[in-house]
Order: structure tokens, then C-alpha cells, then sequence
């Protein structure tokens, strides 16, 4: 009996297979059209035109027009048009002249939060990741910071950062919490790490659920200590799940706005972009602008995320299946 050589095959199969792909993924094309590509679309036209208002040259009222990149240079370049229409540096009261501080603070934020929240996420997941007593209640617990509306938790603070709050009478201080610079950005950065830790804690938990037990064992019976086995066997195959915290709380983070916002009103010294967005809405197509800076801010930082670590994540799982 002869072998029969597997027929290939038909490129009209291979096609029709292509357009049944298709027909189930137009749909959803076609929603995340309307719903993220017009906006997006629409902003970035809007950023290139000029919002309607008072003329200072003649005194007359204009309904705009093309603006070319006056309002990206009215944010990057902090520049701004005086009575005569000339171009010159914008005034310190404008919001202009607030855009490279406020990008300051944001990334202030994200950094000191997202490093605060793994480092404390990790040690809330190892605890809950082991087998006790009460697991399942300490779980739900963890929870409940996460589970309140942000602006619930941002009112709470905001009462317990008050001069005659909890806060200073634990302390013994007095120290105006919310309204200094220094001190209204570190109770920011307390109530956000309060707030989220939990989250960071849940990704990464699910991460450590997948790692064998018998690797664990394995390391116990060849004299591995506790901390030999966390940096040896838990952080490198753990470093999947922290990319995707990692991204997930950085991409949130760059995005802060209702805790500032509530906790310390308008403060300068902790003013966020996504703030400053919302000053400028008397602006449309200014805040358009400023919109799509934001967005760009945070395509870069999400990119530089997936570039570094993404790639140092699969080069460790491509190195543990080459070892096994």
C-alpha cells in the first residue's frame, strides 16, 4: 500500500476561512472606530485650530481657524500672544506657563507610586500567596481600599490631612498638610499608594498562583533558603505578572487627576496634566492639544515599558524552557 501524500491545500478554502475571520471581527473594528478612533480623530483636529473668541488686534470677534501648531507651542514652547498678536513668553497666572511643571509633578507621582505600590504589592501578595489560616478573610480585606470610589477615598484623606486631622495629632505636628508643597504632595502619594496597592497586589498574586509547587520543593531539597528561592525562583518567573502591573498602574498613574484634585484643591505644587486639561476647558482646542501631548506622554512611557521589560520577561521564559 502506498503512502498518499497529504493533499494541499485549496486556496479558495484558505480564503473563505480568511473572510469568515473577517465577518467576525469587522464589528468590533467597526465599534472601536466610534468609540476610540473618532474621539482620538477628532481632538487631533481640533488641536490644530484656533479656539473662537475676542481678536486683541481689532476687537473683534473670530470663530478661529487654522491654528498650525500654535497650541502645541502655546504648551511645549510656553508661548503666548500679547494685545498686538505678537508671540512672547506666557505670563506666570497663565496656564501656558504651568505645562513642564505639571508634567513634573505627574511623573513625581507615577514614579514614587508605582515603586511604592510593587515593592509593598509584592510583599501583601507573598503573604496571601501562602496556606494559613484566614486566607480567604484577609483577601477579602485587602480589598476594601481598592474597592472604595476614588473620591470617597480622596474626601477621607483630605479629612485626615487637615490641620486638626488625625493625622498631625498622631504626629504630634503641625504641619498643613494641604496646603504646602512638599507636604501636600507626599499626603498625594500616601492616599494613591493606599488606594492601589491593592490592585498591584491582586496582579501579582494571580502571577505567583502559577508557579509550581514541585519548583519550590525541588529548591527546599537541594538547601535553598527562603530568600535564595524568592530571587532565584519566585522574581524570575514572576516577571510576567510584574510587567503587566508594572504597565497597568504606570499608564494609570501618568493619568492621576481626582485625588489632587479633591484632596488639595488648586495647590500649583500638585497640579497634574490631566489637571491642567481640565483648567483649560474654557480652551477647547488648546485642551486638545494638551490632550493629545498627554496621550503621546503615555504611548512613550507604555512603549519604553513593553520594549524593556517586555523583552527581559521573555528572554527569562525563553531561558527557563532552554534549562528545562
Amino acid at each position: 500500500m502506498r503512502n498518499e501524500q497529504p493533499r494541499p491545500k485549496r486556496r479558495g478554502a484558505a480564503l473563505g476561512v480568511s473572510a469568515r475571520a473577517w465577518l467576525f471581527v469587522t464589528p468590533v473594528l467597526l465599534a472601536l472606530t466610534v468609540v476610540i478612533g473618532y474621539p482620538v480623530g477628532r481632538a487631533v483636529w481640533m488641536s490644530f485650530q484656533k479656539d473662537a473668541g475676542l481678536d486683541k488686534s481689532t476687537g473683534m470677534f473670530v470663530e478661529g481657524g487654522s491654528a498650525g501648531f500654535g497650541n502645541y507651542s502655546h504648551w511645549l514652547l510656553q508661548q503666548c500672544t500679547n494685545s498686538l498678536g505678537e508671540t512672547v513668553s506666557c505670563p506666570p497666572g497663565n496656564t501656558g506657563s504651568q505645562f513642564w511643571a505639571a508634567v513634573g509633578v505627574t511623573l513625581l507621582f507615577t514614579v514614587v507610586t508605582v515603586a511604592l505600590e510593587t515593592t509593598i504589592g509584592l510583599g501583601m501578595a507573598v503573604i496571601m500567596g501562602k496556606t494559613f489560616k484566614g486566607r480567604a478573610l484577609l483577601r477579602a480585606a485587602v480589598l476594601i481600599p481598592w474597592a472604595i470610589p476614588t473620591a470617597v477615598t480622596a474626601r477621607l484623606w483630605e479629612f485626615m490631612f487637615q490641620y486638626n486631622g488625625v493625622v498631625n495629632r498622631v504626629l504630634g505636628t503641625h504641619i498643613l498638610w494641604t496646603a504646602d508643597a512638599w507636604p501636600a504632595r507626599f499626603a498625594v502619594i500616601i492616599a494613591d499608594v493606599w488606594k492601589t496597592t491593592p490592585f498591584m497586589a491582586l496582579l501579582i498574586l494571580a502571577g505567583l498562583q502559577v508557579i509550581p509547587e514541585d519548583v519550590y520543593e525541588a529548591a527546599r531539597v537541594d538547601g535553598a533558603s527562603a530568600w535564595q528561592r524568592f530571587v532565584n525562583i519566585t522574581l524570575p518567573l514572576l516577571k510576567p505578572a510584574l510587567l503587566v502591573a508594572i504597565l497597568f498602574r504606570t499608564m494609570d498613574a501618568l493619568r492621576l487627576y481626582d485625588l489632587p484634585a479633591i484632596m488639595t484643591r488648586n495647590l500649583a505644587a500638585t497640579r497634574t496634566v490631566s489637571m491642567l486639561v481640565t483648567e483649560s476647558k474654557s480652551l477647547p482646542n488648546s485642551a486638545s492639544a494638551l490632550s493629545v501631548i498627554t496621550f503621546l506622554l503615555i504611548f512613550t512611557v507604555a512603549f519604553f515599558l513593553v520594549k524593556v521589560l517586555g523583552a527581559n520577561a521573555v528572554r527569562t521564559q525563553e531561558e527557563q524552557r532552554e534549562a528545562h
